[in-house]
């Protein structure tokens, strides 16, 4: 069986980061490996929540599993909290990612902004663990981060083309700008190889509201596709799809949660995609 090693924290309630990366990964037919940064008692959208920061464990995880021999088919990190942190994902990536996919998720920013407690400097810190990546996936705020640019509500098929391609140039054979809405009620992806010099991108319908961890599940539905082999177009698709049906079969809900989508409700379908 195939194993996938992610890097993220987990909140205790609260769908986003591990809370849907082992689920989701798990459901596509991969064994997880989780490497837990910190436990918080629910996600950052609710006001008082507990946090318990495990930097100190991640280094003797990694030296077990150097001991076990353990091997991976995809490093993917998601939010990192710290410096540190970052400098444990390196880590990670030049002891067990010699035959292995590396997915960088920069959660970092949105919406124009950073998140709360990080700064420029992180985000250049962070440019820099991305090169180390064959796959990067940010936001078009978090690539505005990355590459030092102001950022944009609006951008043109142009203008994202020409930031993928810049990205890619920060090292990563792989740049992917989620949420990209180019086209009124439109919302998608545009992906760019820099080894094939291809351009891949999908859309859909964007269904009328959004929710916290959405960004988690497509990155974890996307690593999940690639390990499995179904190739960047339809990896892209399937990431792309799942996510949208995670928020449908939400909205359908009378009286759904505002904190998270139903994404336990659409793994049938996510199997039903990938058997296809």
């Amino acid at each position: 069986m195939k194993r996938i090693a992610t890097m993220q924290d987990i909140s205790c309630i609260g769908k986003c980061s591990l809370t849907v990366a082992l689920p989701i990964i798990s459901a596509m037919g991969v064994e997880t490996a989780v490497i837990p940064t910190a436990v918080l008692s629910t996600h950052t959208m609710f006001n008082g929540f507990t946090f318990h920061d495990l930097t100190a464990e991640i280094r003797p995880i990694m030296d077990h599993w150097k001991k076990e021999g353990f091997g991976f088919s995809a490093l993917y990190t998601g939010y990192l909290g710290s410096f540190e942190q970052l400098n444990l994902a390196e880590q990670l990536f030049e002891e067990f990612g010699k035959d292995a996919l590396i997915l960088v998720d920069p959660c970092m920013a949105d919406n124009g902004k950073l998140y709360a407690g990080f700064t420029e400097e992180f985000a250049a810190a962070m440019a820099k663990l991305c090169a180390k990546a064959d796959i990067i996936c940010p936001n078009t705020t978090e690539a505005s981060f990355l590459l030092n640019e102001p950022w944009k509500e609006k951008y043109t098929e142009e203008e994202i083309l020409a930031m993928l391609k810049k990205l890619t140039g920060l090292g990563a054979k792989i740049a992917v700008l989620t949420g990209i809405s180019l086209e009124e009620g439109e919302l998608g992806v545009y992906a760019y190889d820099s080894e094939k010099d291809r351009v891949y991108k999908y859309s859909r319908y964007e269904l009328p509201r959004h929710f916290h961890g959405t960004g988690d599940i497509w990155a974890s539905t996307f690593c999940g596709a690639m390990v499995n082999e179904k190739g960047m177009e339809e990896s892209l698709k399937i990431a792309t799809d799942y996510t949208a049906e995670c928020i449908r079969l939400t909205l359908q809900e009378e009286n759904y949660n505002t904190y998270g989508v139903n994404f336990e409700q659409a793994i049938p379908y996510l199997l039903n995609r990938m058997n296809r």
